[in-house]
């Protein structure tokens, strides 16, 4: 989906000034789509991070200055339901918003009590990940 001027004035409230953005990390395997939700973030107005793996995640220095995290469920080594499991575990509890090709709704209901915020399909809407963003973001405010 194409992101035009008028969308992003829809979807960026313009309350933050970009120094003050919140940072959404996003951790997929598939360079193409971690790029595309990289650049697509952004263009909401948020500050984003790539990361191609959850170990790479869990050894950057983001991890506590992440608001909000976007995880593929299916990578090899680690997936995105562990990665929010081992930061739980490890004292980081950030929001967290699973993306998937294979969407299961056994996995989906899993991960939701595992405190998941978001469970989304690819491909999803701008709207659709925007919204669970943005719930993610009221989530942690909120001291998750």
């Amino acid at each position: 989906m194409v992101v035009s001027e008028s969308m992003l004035l829809k979807y960026y409230d313009g309350d933050m000034l970009p120094e003050e953005a919140p940072l959404i990390a996003i951790v997929d395997d598939d360079i193409s789509v971690l790029e595309a939700i990289k650049c697509l973030v952004r263009s909401l107005g948020f500050a984003a991070e790539a990361f191609s793996s959850g170990k790479d995640y869990i050894n950057s220095p983001h991890v506590g200055h992440t608001a909000c995290l976007i995880a593929d469920v299916n990578m090899p080594g680690m997936s995105g339901l562990g990665l929010h499991q081992d930061l739980v575990t490890s004292g980081h509890h950030i929001p967290t918003i699973l993306i998937t090709a294979y969407p299961n709704e056994h996995v989906r209901e899993h991960a939701f009590k595992a405190g998941v915020i978001g469970y989304l399909s690819k491909p999803f809407s701008v709207h659709d990940l925007l919204s669970c963003i943005r719930s993610g973001l009221a989530h942690g405010s909120q001291g998750g």
